[in-house]
């Protein structure tokens, strides 16, 4: 593990997404976070609310939301990942993909982040859950899936007609490792006997109604919302209560630990953990972040305006809240958010570099052309560059780069073939022992061909 480059009670008001890249790796104990749903609406905090004027738009476009580098980074490093986004686009259409790429490359980041004994819980409802867990299956791993919490609560509004209320969210649990850290919980279980059931194993305890048994925590948890009349209630649109997240975090994690919540919203996970003795950062890009989190650290009495005197020993000054909208510089050796890969990335990066994929396959076309078609630089076909798939002439697992000195395109069923371990050298083996090889000379040409472009961009860009 690293050192941690951030401060404790930090609340950062940028792009979370930068504020997760500039983080060191494996610095954080617990995730417990609330990002949009992919709803496609607009949410806007209660007038006179201590949240005036918060609100965010839930609503996706592929070509507004969704970056390049993004596309690229997932294409080349997770595939999976693009295997969930390309069925969304098919079976959910296109702004669900555009949600989840958003989406993707920040969880990516948040699995990087976590040690090894981490632990994240997403909230999500039903309007993508079942791409969202796809997405986190293919992210930390189907094994490192624990449980799907069913938090289950009451709230106002006629039945439908059509269908049942929908009454509970769902909270995924996923682990980094097999080694995580997890605190069990009881809860009563109303028996209500008048004698003891005496079972091996069972807690069981009498008061004046009769006996009761303490189980094991289940995982649908019965909590009421945030009431009008709490006074929890802050008006932001999206608030949960902080029992939900208190639940959570003595879960998941012990006193001292770091939790962090890249959507903090109106800040119930900071303020959650500092009610619980853990160190927190949230990351919002909503200006009156800052704000609510102080008005609520005040009014749970648990810090006081600088030069006030503190009440209570556990008390700190609103100076020891850390607000910045600057992200976090690492000061690790950037290690790259890719599972089973231990790359490091070079830093700065050059220009030629920091060319996308279509500049590079661009590049390559050209480099690959035979006849108004393009050679297939694993077996020698010729096919329309429509067609062709950009691959890496040494895998990503044996610690390729990205750049174009180690591009190629091949053909689909040489794509396919390589995969995500066997060097170009090999694929051309197993074409020749399968027999699909068709032209090596031909092939080989074209893999002289891109190394010579990549020499070639390389140094018209250094120069």
């Amino acid at each position: 593990m690293t050192e941690r480059n951030f401060e404790n009670r930090a609340l950062y008001h940028c792009d979370n997404l930068d504020v997760l890249r500039g983080m060191n790796s494996e610095t954080v104990d617990l995730i417990a976070t609330d990002p949009p749903f992919n709803k496609n609406k607009d949410f806007h905090a209660t007038p006179d609310s201590l949240s005036q004027n918060a609100k965010f738009v839930d609503r996706w476009s592929w070509n507004r939301d969704v970056h390049e580098s993004w596309i690229d980074q997932i294409e080349d490093d997770w595939p999976s990942v693009k295997a969930v986004i390309e069925a969304a686009r098919i079976a959910s259409g296109e702004d669900m993909a555009a949600f989840l790429c958003w989406l993707g490359v920040r969880i990516i980041e948040m699995r990087r982040v976590l040690k090894p004994t981490g632990s994240i819980y997403l909230h999500i409802d039903h309007t993508a859950h079942a791409w969202v867990k796809s997405m986190m299956d293919g992210i930390f791993g189907r094994k490192q899936f624990c449980n799907e919490i069913v938090w289950c609560y009451k709230s106002g509004g006629a039945s439908p007609n059509r269908y049942f209320s929908r009454k509970h969210d769902s909270i995924l649990f996923y682990t980094r490792t097999a080694s995580y850290l997890f605190n069990s919980q009881r809860e009563k279980s109303y028996n209500r006997g008048l004698k003891p059931y005496r079972f091996q194993g069972v807690n069981e305890y009498k008061d004046e109604i009769g006996w009761d048994t303490l189980v094991g925590m289940k995982d649908y948890w019965n909590i009421d919302m945030v009431g009008r009349t709490s006074g929890e209630r802050t008006g932001y649109p999206t608030q949960k209560p902080l029992a939900l997240y208190e639940r959570i975090i003595e879960a998941s994690s012990n006193e001292g630990d770091m939790v962090l919540d890249p959507f903090a919203g109106c800040a119930t996970t900071p303020i959650a953990a500092e009610r619980l003795g853990r160190q927190w950062v949230g990351i919002d890009i909503w200006d009156g972040a800052y704000k609510t989190v102080l008005d609520r650290l005040q009014s749970e009495r648990l810090a006081v305006p600088d030069g006030s005197p503190l009440l209570e020993p556990h008390m700190f000054t609103f100076g020891d809240v850390l607000y910045s909208k600057y992200a976090p510089e690492r000061t690790d050796e950037g290690e790259v958010a890719a599972p089973k890969l231990r790359l490091k990335i070079q830093s700065p990066l050059e220009v030629w570099q920091r060319l996308s994929r279509k500049q590079i396959v661009e590049y390559l076309v050209e480099a690959q052309a035979s006849s108004g078609m393009v050679i297939c630089g694993g077996c020698g076909r010729l096919l329309e560059n429509e067609f062709m798939h950009l691959d890496h002439i040494q895998p990503r697992a044996e610690g390729g780069a990205n750049d174009i000195t180690n591009r190629i395109l091949l053909c689909p069923p040489c794509n396919s073939r390589k995969g995500a371990n066997l060097t170009l050298r090999g694929l051309l083996r197993d074409n020749k022992r399968v027999k699909w090889m068709q032209d090596e000379g031909r092939a080989k040409l074209a893999q002289s061909k891109a190394r010579d472009v990549a020499e070639r961009v390389r140094s018209d860009m250094m120069s």
